[in-house]
């Protein structure tokens, strides 16, 4: 496995009550001894030095176990539905070739296998493997791509923990109780309808695939998630928030929290999938988080996209730029700042909009609408780092919307050619 580096992490246990035990990592020049209480439980924090390894992990109470071919690294917890659970051998981009050169022992892979429960575990199903061709080829191929480019970039050993399921909605993936508490996300979470490849109910899998995980001493997480929630899109962003805020509370630490916009997809009803994704632009206001932008790389007829590699790349930059400090970079692309009103046009400016461009032969996907709320589509125009935005149906704008559907595809991007999110000003 590994362990986070130079961290206090987290040893835990269950012996007979009163029954000694003493832990001695080969890192430390003494021995741990903790005693066990009434409830036949133990745990203790120990030091982690800086990344390296292999160590061995000596645990001695009546029996005796050492944890042997230990590293210390970097370790991440990435999560989601479908499109974080899709593996190489599913079918991504260049999967054959990943798959062949997909021999890194220094990347450590941990799936958790699917299981509910009413209420929080303390245990679940799993094990650690070397990440070899065999290991991957069945693994998160995102989690995988994103390890890549970190060993490579870091050269520290790099500890994957994938626990994602198909299917579920986010409300699955947090404590019951955050939605038991608000009934504007009861509400929401009350219009998911049963469906018969996985939980869909409050806490169900965060009981189970989360809580169990929760003493692990992670960097960070990774969520790929949203479709399971075009249903309910306009609860997502407490949604989201709400699932950021208790995992770290439950951790107890603010750990970085970088997620994918979903991509653009022809969903059933009008604007679901874009209500889902200006949800997740808009939870980027809870702090140390991160969000990449997918419409380029997006595939409309298919809900697993399968280029999985700049996905990970983007998630990685993101990591390396704001986590890590090794990479200086743009890691975004442009984000809805501010619309002003000028007679007859809209002015809008973006953060992260440094070389704005557009590719193609005009700039497309901007809309614009006036009191009545009628939108039509808008002549838009980059000056400098903004875009100007009018139509000869609106004399006085009062609302601009940008690839406002579930299959919009837009053609803006800034300087590191990166895309620029949907929203609207309404």
């Amino acid at each position: 496995m590994v362990l986070q580096q130079k961290s206090e992490v987290l040893f835990w246990g269950w012996a007979k009550t009163g029954e000694p035990v003493t832990i001695k990592a080969d890192w430390m020049d003494w021995e741990v001894k903790v005693s066990v209480g009434n409830q036949g439980t133990w745990k203790v924090m120990l030091k982690t030095p800086g990344a390296g390894g292999p160590h061995n992990i000596l645990i001695k109470g009546y029996n005796e176990l050492i944890l042997k071919n230990v590293l210390i690294g970097e370790v991440w917890l990435c999560s989601g539905q479908s499109n974080m659970e899709w593996s190489a051998q599913s079918g991504i981009n260049n999967g054959e070739e990943e798959i062949k050169n997909a021999n890194y022992p220094e990347i450590r892979l941990f799936t958790v296998y699917h299981a509910t429960s009413l209420y929080p575990q303390d245990h679940l199903t799993g094990e650690w493997s070397e990440c070899t061709s065999e290991t991957m080829r069945s693994f998160s191929a995102i989690a995988y791509l994103f390890a890549k480019k970190l060993f490579n970039e870091l050269r520290v050993p790099i500890g994957l923990i994938n626990s994602s399921w198909g299917g579920t909605p986010a409300e699955a993936w947090m404590p019951a109780e955050v939605i038991g508490n608000d009934n504007f996300l009861k509400e929401a979470a009350a219009k998911q309808k049963p469906v018969p490849w996985g939980p869909v109910e409050p806490g169900r899998i965060f009981n189970s695939m989360i809580s169990p995980l929760i003493p692990y001493r992670i960097a960070g997480g990774l969520w790929y998630q949203g479709e399971a929630n075009t249903i309910n899109a306009y609860a997502y962003k407490e949604m989201l928030s709400g699932l950021i805020g208790s995992w770290r509370t439950k951790w107890g630490y603010d750990f970085p929290f970088y997620y994918a916009q979903i991509a653009p997809y022809r969903y059933g009803n009008a604007y679901e999938g874009v209500m889902v994704r200006e949800a997740q632009r808009k939870a980027l206001e809870v702090p140390n988080t991160g969000m990449v932008v997918l419409s380029d790389i997006g595939d409309t007829l298919n809900i697993h996209p399968r280029n999985k590699t700049d996905v990970a790349l983007r998630l990685a930059n993101l990591a390396l730029n704001r986590h890590y400090k090794v990479l200086q970079i743009e890691d975004s692309g442009p984000l809805f700042k501010q619309m002003i009103i000028e007679k007859n046009r809209a002015i809008i400016s973006f953060d992260r909009s440094e070389g704005l461009h557009f590719a193609g032969d005009k700039l497309t996907c901007f809309e614009i609408a006036g009191d009545d709320k009628i939108f039509y589509p808008g002549e838009a125009k980059i000056k400098g780092e903004q875009v100007f935005v009018t139509s000869k149906k609106v004399k006085l704008p009062v609302a601009v919307r940008f690839a406002w559907s579930n299959t919009a595809t837009p053609n803006l991007f800034n300087g590191s050619n990166l895309p620029a999110s949907c929203f609207t000003t309404e």
